[in-house]
């Protein structure tokens, strides 16, 4: 899993960072893209980026605020225009599916595969064998909500030791073993997949916010995650205007990492009045203070998500 963001500006795009939109890129787990948000231009980001639209799966919408949902109509006609026909699932706040029609239906767009609209008010959204995505509701002065992407647990390495002892060489019954399932030898004897499988590899949390204050729902949806997306927008110097706008400042986010026990935090989501990095790095100094391991989410980074 990699993490790419194509906008880290908060309400307005400026020359050095577009409005929000952060790709998870699941390659190696699923072969495919999850989205979420979709500002202005993110279609114009996704061309100068590695990502493709014919891998999008599922797009997740935080709110209905302009600068998290103006992209989404363009994006979704310039997918179908571009002959993709592959499913695509969106999950949004109550609005979204009549935003999507209506803007789709009045410009007179084309889409020429499935598309499924999911509102919801929070609880599990997706589940499959190998990921859950949970959401609950944030502060925020439009119904806002932060989502919580769980991949279970894997099944642990072969203990080739333990193969070669039975007498087992590589093969298909090594698959089988690896996916859970037993197997007979040719003397009547049966290994089972408990017998010469490691330890599990703990799946990764990665919790991406959308718009808000402080508040019970950030916790519960970062709670030990691997890592956590939390909006910057002001430092604490204008924390009555962040709480004014029901937005956080950078101490804000990293008290809430610190408290929720993540490994790592992402600011994102600036104010157009902290103009390039270096107008950040005030934030990011702020930040680090209460959580050492904070980094600023910068347009067209793509990071990778270690396992622990």
């Amino acid at each position: 899993m990699e993490l790419y963001f194509l906008g880290t500006n908060a309400g307005v795009p400026t020359l050095q960072r577009n409005v929000t939109s952060i790709a998870l890129r699941m390659l190696e787990e699923r072969r495919s893209l999850w989205l979420f948000d979709c500002g202005e231009g993110t279609q114009h980001q996704i061309l100068k980026s590695p990502l493709k639209l014919s891998k999008l799966e599922k797009v997740f919408i935080t709110h209905m605020h302009g600068d998290h949902v103006f992209g989404l109509p363009g994006l979704l006609s310039s997918r179908g225009a571009q002959g993709v026909t592959s499913p695509l699932t969106i999950y949004g706040p109550p609005g979204i599916k009549a935003f999507i029609e209506t803007t789709l239906s009045i410009s007179q767009s084309r889409v020429p595969y499935t598309m499924e609209v999911i509102e919801h008010t929070g609880g599990v959204l997706f589940e499959d064998d190998n990921f859950l995505v949970e959401s609950a509701k944030l502060d925020h002065r439009a119904e806002s909500y932060g989502y919580r992407v769980v991949e279970k647990d894997l099944p642990g390495s072969l203990d080739l030791k333990r193969l070669a002892d039975y007498g087992l060489k590589p093969g298909p019954l090594y698959g089988k073993l690896k996916r859970g399932e037993s197997v007979e030898l040719g003397d009547g004897r049966w290994i089972h997949a408990s017998d010469v499988l490691l330890t599990p590899k703990k799946g990764r949390v990665v919790t991406i916010l959308g718009d808000t204050r402080p508040c019970a729902g950030v916790e519960a949806l970062a709670k030990e995650a691997d890592l956590l997306v939390h909006e910057a927008t002001f430092m604490e110097d204008l924390s009555e205007l962040a709480h004014e706008y029901y937005h956080s400042t950078a101490k804000q986010a990293a008290e809430a990492a610190k408290r929720a026990g993540v490994k790592a935090l992402f600011l994102t989501h600036f104010s157009s009045r902290y103009k390039d990095i270096d107008h950040l790095q005030p934030l990011l100094n702020e930040a680090r203070e209460i959580f050492a391991n904070t980094r600023l989410a910068e347009d067209f980074g793509l990071y990778p998500i270690q396992r622990s």
